[in-house]
């Protein structure tokens, strides 16, 4: 289950070597044997290894990809991110802003209102849990909303569709309201939709592997030039996996979780 980065101790494979550091999925344990089809090698120059796990690999794409190529935010657009403050609504509402748009970002705490607001620059946050979404959403956004990028779908979704603005993009990335649902939710007024002439299209970041080179070089600049920040959230040890998991299901995470097995040998 999810990303590892690891470090090659034995092998007989021509594209990977003793000591090599690679990105896989080989979930939660401390030792696995690849034929090498699916491994990514990692560059330790670049930017922490345990980057590749979140903000330059999977989560970070997923950001990019969905953001430039569906949303398409313009200048001095209004963009709307939902789960603003985890691992890809971090990247896709930093990313909006590089691209000159108007971003307001929906968390589920103060602590994670202010972050994105004083820390990543985000134009206004709202605490989806103190403040009435509709309201909230009429003053931060004026003008209306151009651009959606939904983690979450539910609640915000079915919010965010009665202010869209005419040929607004919505990428539909995450069902974050569902994952823990007992009975399939009733759906949200699509009106909306077919009025304002939108678009919302579903994104699986496995279609997008041919934009991975150009989210490589724009992000790891971003990263460089300090025009993007990066947040992770540490738990120490493979034993408290499953606890960080149902943590991060809960939303208790504050940036991109990361279990750490063993330190960096990179940064020693």
């Amino acid at each position: 289950m999810g990303g590892t980065v690891s470090q090659v101790i034995k092998s007989n494979h021509p594209q990977f070597q003793v000591r090599d550091f690679i990105l896989s999925n080989n979930g939660w344990q401390t030792y696995a044997v690849s034929k090498g089809e699916t491994l990514r090698k990692l560059d330790p120059t670049q930017a922490p290894l345990s980057y590749s796990l979140g903000v330059l690999g999977m989560p970070g794409l997923t950001a990019y990809a969905a953001l430039l190529d569906i949303g398409q935010p313009k200048e001095s657009e209004t963009v709307v991110v939902s789960a603003a403050s985890g691992a890809v609504g971090a990247v896709a509402g930093q990313i909006a802003k590089i691209k000159g748009a108007r971003v307001v970002g929906i968390v589920g705490s103060d602590d994670k209102r202010d972050y994105i607001v004083k820390e990543l620059g985000f134009d206004v946050g709202i605490n989806r849990k103190t403040q009435e979404l509709d309201a909230a959403l009429k003053e931060a956004a004026p003008n209306g909303i151009d651009v959606y990028y939904d983690n979450t779908a539910g609640a915000i979704l079915e919010a965010v569709l009665q202010q869209i603005n005419l040929g607004a993009r919505i990428p539909l990335v995450g069902l974050i309201s569902e994952y823990n649902a007992t009975s399939t939710p009733s759906g949200p007024n699509l009106m909306p939709l077919l009025i304002k002439r939108a678009l919302i299209k579903g994104f699986l970041v496995g279609d997008y592997q041919h934009r991975f080179n150009d989210f490589l070089r724009d992000v790891s600049g971003w990263l460089q030039s300090g025009q993007l920040k990066y947040r992770e959230d540490v738990v120490v040890g493979l034993e408290n996996a499953p606890h960080a998991f149902i943590g991060l299901l809960r939303g208790d995470n504050f940036g991109k979780l990361i279990v750490k097995v063993n330190d960096d040998p990179t940064t020693a």
